[in-house]
Parts: structure tokens; sequence; C-alpha cells
């Protein structure tokens, strides 16, 4: 019998990663099975649900609470909503331990409270007759299982990981994990998009002539339909959708393509209505339970359900092991912190598919996000040589390479491609001097060869900020205050958000003796730098992150 333990990843022995929303709601008197805490009432409080593996509640669970620093532990049960709630808190780290006959037990070590606020923790209990299985897998398993040596319990809020470098690397992390997600796209008609603009057209002028001549034509209203919704036109496409379905409501396709628009219009309870509605037909091939299921992850992906969005993704991928539905999976886990998982799923992604720049991308973002910067430049590397003209395998590489000095020594020379492939892009031109200076012994020809770069840039693009305060850094270490100062004008100009040229012009004023200026570009960096931790926190407390136990701990073992 599988027993699920949740550990913190706080050292190379924990497997764990944390995740979920912090909702800063008033504290409120808790539940009448709250005990006193050591008779010291504060005024945090920390409340949940529990579920089982199908998203329903479970009552009468009794959920456990001890300081680490005290020895008295709180005790509560679930109410019939599954939900659960300890007020009057001090700010602490405490031991959450979830216990129902007929579950495994999980135990949370490491559950930090706030001293004031609501902290959220949602849990998932696994009955014992499925450990192992948390989502029932196909007869017939598909070559990807092996199955996952992971098993993701639970949401809780956005903890910094920890251990492998700075809040700029780790919002550099965060960053490229939602770009990676990007790259998954959501088209419903990818594979037959007309790359021709003009055919496009013409076939979008034939099928509404068509359409408006036969309205009971359902062939011609569903293609309509499609291709409106790949112009971005979902709107309109619900017209011809609803049109379709009321002559043939059992059509498979047409109900599937409403769904979608509702998805795509953001309106997601109809658009899960109806993708469940087809889930339980007993006559659907695997491939369409598979898309159904991979439709339900994005809409509870975007409704605020991550939880539930995972599991859809994961099923999706058990049902079929396509390269989508594998880096959509691997994506959703990186985009919530579960570094280890998302690993595995990239990695076996990338075995089955070893063509898949994205699921490569997936990759590099993992091991970047685990503190292996080189190796995941070097995924990146990969990644460019299978579509050179891609420009998205060098954007990322110029973005982690300018927080990572190391690099492969591919990376020079994959990003020297990029500008003679794009050389009209300015960030093409900014990543390859960025990544000369990393490269360069500080030589005359090297610096020149730079600054050529940086000045092409910034004619390619006036307003680019981050390329002027290079050419400002170059100027200053070669001397010249007075270009130096002329260069980050022109960056706080360009872009006034850029707190690191407000400094260093604050201190190019203060050097030349202009102490009003001085003060005035340093406040502006105080208010900026403040400004950034602000936004910081906020979206630091908007990222849930999962909660996961790997099953095999000798299996994944954590990046140093």
């Amino acid at each position: 019998m599988l027993h699920l333990r949740l550990y913190l990843r706080q050292t190379a022995a924990c497997v764990l990663v944390l995740s979920a929303l912090l909702t800063p709601l008033a504290a409120a008197q808790g539940p009448s099975g709250l005990e006193p805490y050591d008779n010291q009432a504060g005024s945090a409080s920390l409340q949940g649900y529990i579920r089982d593996s199908r998203g329903q509640a479970i009552s009468g669970v009794a959920v456990y609470l001890r300081p680490n620093t005290g020895t008295q532990t709180l005790t509560i049960r679930t109410d019939a909503d599954g939900a659960y709630r300890f007020s009057g808190l001090r700010g602490d780290v405490y031991t959450l331990r979830v216990v129902m006959a007929g579950y495994n037990e999980i135990t949370l070590a490491q559950c930090v409270v706030g001293a004031t606020g609501t902290k959220r923790v949602d849990l998932t209990l696994v009955s014992t007759t499925q450990a192992g299985s948390a989502i029932a897998l196909p007869a017939e398993k598909p070559q990807f299982f092996d199955e996952p040596k992971f098993t993701v319990a639970g949401v809780t809020e956005a903890m910094n990981p920890g251990g492998h470098g700075s809040n700029t690397i780790l919002r550099t992390t965060d960053s490229l994990a939602k770009d990676t997600v990007l790259l998954g796209g959501n088209s419903l008609n990818a594979q037959a998009r007309n790359p021709d603009p003009s055919a496009h057209s013409r076939e979008e002028e034939s099928l509404r002539k068509t359409a408006d001549r036969e309205p009971d034509n359902v062939e011609a209203n569903r293609r309509l339909a499609k291709l409106l919704i790949e112009e971005g036109k979902a709107r309109e496409a619900l017209i011809y959708l609803k049109r379709a379905s009321r002559i043939n409501p059992s059509d498979y396709e047409t109900t599937y393509a409403l769904a979608f628009a509702h998805a795509d219009t953001g309106q997601y309870e109809r658009a899960r209505t109806e993708a469940q509605s087809l889930l339980t037909r007993q006559n659907n091939a695997s491939q369409e339970q598979a898309e159904l299921c991979r439709l339900l992850g994005d809409v509870y992906e975007k409704s605020g359900r991550p939880l539930d969005a995972v599991r859809e993704y994961q099923q999706a991928a058990e049902l079929n092991s396509n390269e989508t539905n594998l880096f959509d999976w691997g994506a959703d886990l990186l985009l919530h912190r579960a570094y280890e998982p998302a690993l595995e799923v990239f990695t076996k992604g990338n075995h089955l598919f070893p063509r898949s720049a994205r699921i490569l991308a997936g990759l590099a973002v993992t091991a970047y996000a685990r503190g292996a910067y080189e190796e995941a430049l070097q995924y990146l590397c990969d990644a460019s040589d299978l579509h050179p003209t891609d420009a998205q395998p060098y954007l990322f590489m110029g973005r982690m390479q300018t927080v990572q000095a190391a690099q492969p020594s591919c990376v020079q020379e994959k990003l020297a491609r990029f500008v003679a492939l794009q050389p009209a892009n300015a960030l093409a031109r900014y990543h390859d001097a960025l990544s000369l200076l990393s490269h360069q012994e500080n030589s005359a020809d090297g610096k020149k060869q730079v600054e050529s770069l940086l000045k092409k840039a910034v004619e390619l693009d006036p307003k680019f900020g981050a390329a002027y305060l290079q050419l400002g850094i170059l100027y200053s270490d070669r001397g010249d205050s007075s270009k130096a100062i002329s260069a980050y004008q022109k960056a706080v100009n360009a872009d006034p958000e850029l707190k690191e040229a407000h400094y260093r012009l604050a201190r190019a004023y203060s050097s030349e003796g202009e102490k009003s200026k001085a003060q005035t570009e340093f406040q502006l960096y105080r208010q900026l730098s403040k400004k950034a931790e602000e936004d910081s926190e906020r979206q630091r407390r908007e990222i849930q992150q999962f909660v996961y136990t790997l099953r095999d701990r000798t299996t994944v073992s954590p990046q140093q």
C-alpha cells in the first residue's frame, strides 16, 4: 500500500515543491473544535478544503495542526463541504496532518503561517484502494508509462524554492515558465490552417456564402466557425456553431468546437459542461477523450482551478501520449513550480519526440529553475538547431544569459546566427552583445563589436532602454563619463521604469559633482525598487504551486 508523504524541498534530501493562492482575508471566528494555542491568540488563520481524487468533498476528516516551536496540537474535522479552518493563530511554522480512515494520510511538515491574514491549503486524499493510481489509466498503457513517479496532492501558497540564486533568477524563471506555456498554443484547427492569407480569405468568403445560402448545412457552418476561431473571432463563430448544433446536437465535432469557443470567450462554465457531456459518451475513442481532457485542463487553468487542470492534462497524456499532450502537462507542472515532476514529463517527452523544440524549451526552463544553468542553455542551443529560423529558443537563451555569466560555447555561435537570420531584430543584436561581453577578455576589438551591436539595436528600436543602459555601462568602464551620462539619460527616457539606469545615472551625476540631479535619480531608484518589491510580492502571492509527492525518492533527486 502506497503511503503518501509530503516533504518540503528545503535540502538536497527533500523532494517536495509547494504551491497555492494566498488569500488576504480578515481572520474570523474559528470552528467550535478549535483549541486555544497556548492562551496567546493571534490574528492569522489557516483554512482549506479536503477532497478525494474525483474532486468530491470529504466530511469528517481529522485535521491536526501543531506549531513546530511548541507541543500543543490543534484538532478539527472538516464540515459537509470538506472545509476546515483554524483561526486565532500566531505567525509560526506548523506541521499540518490530515487523517481519514480509508485514505492515505498527508503530512505537511513546513506550513508557514504569517502573523496576519489567512493562508489557504487545499489537499486531496487518495483512497487506499486507489493508492498508486490517482487517475485511472486506460486498459492498455501507451509508450510513455512507466507510470509517473509523482502524485500531485494539492496546492498551497507560493514560496521561494530557495537554493538556486537570487530573486532576479526566480522572477526570470517564473516569466520563462509563463512563456513556455504559451508555446503550447490553443488551436482548434492548427493542422488545417492555411498559411496563405489570400487563400484563407477566399476560403472564408466561400464558406460564408455557403452558410448563408444553406443555413442547414452543418459542415459549412462548422468549418466557417473553426476558421473564425483561428482568426480570433470566437464570439462570431458561436453564431454558426449554435446553428450547426441545433441541426445535429449529437455531432461530436460541433459540440467540441462549441465548448472550445465558449472557453475562448471566457464562458468557462458552459465550456466545462459541454466538454464533460461529451466525455460521458461511451463510444468516444481514446484520442477524443484525450482531446476533451486537454480542453478541460485549459478551462480549469483559466478559471483558477489548477489542481483540476493538472489532472486533466495528465489524463490527456495517459490516454494519448502525443507531443502536444505531454508538452501541456509538463508546462502546467512547470508553471506551478513543480520542477521535479516537470522534469520527468519533459524528459520522457524528449525521449519520445526528440525533434520537438518546445519540449526542449520546457527542459531548458526546468533545468534553469533547478539551478542547472549551463544545461539549460545547451537545451536551447539544441532547440535552435531544430528550427533555426524560429526566434523563440534564441530569445529564451538571451534572457537566461543576462543573469548567468557562465554559458556553453554554443550560445555565442547561436546568438550570432540569430543576428544573421534576423538582422533587423533589435533583441537579436542586444542578446548577441551580452553574449560577447561574457566571452571577451576585455579586448579592444571585442568592446568595439559589442558597442556596434548595441548601437544598431537602439537604431532599430529607439525605445530600447536596456540597450542604452548597456551602452552607458560600456562608456563608464571606458572612463567616458559624458557619453555614459548621455546613454543613461536615453535609457530612462526610453524606459522610466528601468531602475538600474536611474541608479547608474545617479552615480554618474554624483561623480560629476551634480548633487541635486544625483539625489533626484537616487530617489527615483528607491521608489522603483520599492514598487518592484511590491509587484514581486503580489505576483508571488498569485502563483499557486503544486504540493506533490515523489513515489520513489531515489528515482529523481533535486538538482544541487
